[in-house]
Order: structure tokens, then C-alpha cells, then sequence
């Protein structure tokens, strides 16, 4: 693990509230359209990588998934979710985890992640996330969120890597197939704008 980058996340969740930071959404509509469109079963093993204290987890238990893990690198963000959440986080599945050094220990239908994978900022880390994520994920599906070409360039002072539909779609190939791409725009609670790209992708 990389301490230096654990100890910055600790940092933001510990001293920030979700006003304070960039990628709040009060709804995360965009993931939620995708998971959807998967047509799972409710009991469908759903992963939300770099989770921290987003909403999707609410919206999923509040629509009868049942079978939900949030990982995230920050223990300060798994608390904080957990206290929101209050008797309800006993239905969850928490991991604290860099997403580089976790070796999952089952298998997962759904593999979310909106703005950790942007953070892997060198070869070696995109490799070992890869490599995770087609251990985790051998018949099912992917949804990752990425700052897009016209996206920030760093976040929360760390350099991210920007991609296309086509970047993201030749590093995940052959095992996972593209299903879908939108571009959207995040607004922050600043009231800035951040361009993503959201992809899905099935495997199997």
C-alpha cells in the first residue's frame, strides 16, 4: 500500500465534509442507470471500488439490492458512510483496501467505480487494478467513471490520467467487451464543472 496516498485520503475524509470536496453527488444517477441496464437480480454481488462515503450504496439498499461491498482506501470514508447509513450498514460489505492490493476473495456480478481508476496514475498501478478487477469479475459486468479528455488534469492535488472511449476500451480488452459510453458533465458543490466518461463493459 501506498502509505503517503492512504494518509492524504485519511486526511480529506477525516477534515472535509462531502460539501468541501469535488466529486459529492447527491444522487449518483449515472451509475445507477447503468446498473439497471445490467438487469441483474436484486441478490447480484454488486463492488463499489473507491466507495468512500458516496450515496450509491443508499440508493442500492433502498431498491432491494442485497448483496453490496464498498471498498475504499480511506478508513475515515467507510466510517463516515457507515455512521450515515446507521443500522442499515450492517447489510454491507466494508473494505478497506488499496484497489492495487486487494486479492478478492469471491467473485463479483457488478464492478463499479466512479473516479478511483483515474487515480492510477502509472503503468504499474493500472496494471495491478486490472489485474484485480479480471480476478473479481469472471461473468459479469463493469461500470468505471473517468475524468475524460476535457476533464481536470489533477484532483484533490493528485495528477489523474484523463481517457477516451477507446483508451479505456483497448486496456480492458479482450476480457471485457464495451458495452456503452456517455460523457457527462459532474457539477460540483463549488458549482465547477468536470467532464467524465462513464463506460460499461460485460464479461463473459
Amino acid at each position: 500500500m501506498d502509505e503517503a496516498m492512504k494518509q492524504h485520503w485519511e486526511k480529506v475524509y477525516a477534515t472535509k465534509t462531502p460539501e468541501e470536496v469535488s466529486w459529492t453527488q447527491a444522487k449518483p444517477e449515472t451509475s445507477l442507470r447503468f446498473i439497471h441496464s445490467f438487469n441483474v437480480q436484486k441478490d447480484a454481488a454488486i463492488i463499489d471500488i473507491g466507495g468512500g462515503d458516496s450515496k450509491l450504496v443508499d440508493f442500492l439498499l433502498e431498491e432491494g439490492y442485497s448483496n453490496i461491498t464498498v471498498l475504499d482506501i480511506s478508513e475515515q470514508a467507510v466510517i463516515r458512510a457507515q455512521k450515515r447509513l446507521g443500522e442499515h450498514a450492517g447489510k454491507v460489505k466494508w473494505i478497506v483496501s488499496d484497489i492495487v492490493d486487494f486479492v478478492p476473495d469471491t467473485t463479483y456480478d457488478i464492478w463499479h467505480d466512479r473516479a478511483a481508476f483515474h487515480f492510477m496514475n502509472t503503468d504499474e498501478m493500472v496494471a495491478r487494478y486490472i489485474q484485480n478487477m479480471k480476478q473479481a469479475v469472471k461473468n459479469g459486468y463493469a461500470v468505471i467513471g473517468t475524468f475524460s479528455e476535457q476533464g481536470p488534469k489533477k484532483c484533490s492535488g493528485i495528477e489523474i490520467r484523463q481517457y477516451n472511449q477507446q483508451r479505456l476500451s483497448t486496456i480492458l480488452q479482450p476480457e471485457f467487451s464495451n458495452i456503452a459510453c456517455v460523457i457527462e458533465d459532474h457539477t460540483t458543490p463549488f458549482q465547477t464543472q468536470q467532464n467524465f466518461l462513464f463506460c460499461s463493459f460485460k464479461r463473459g
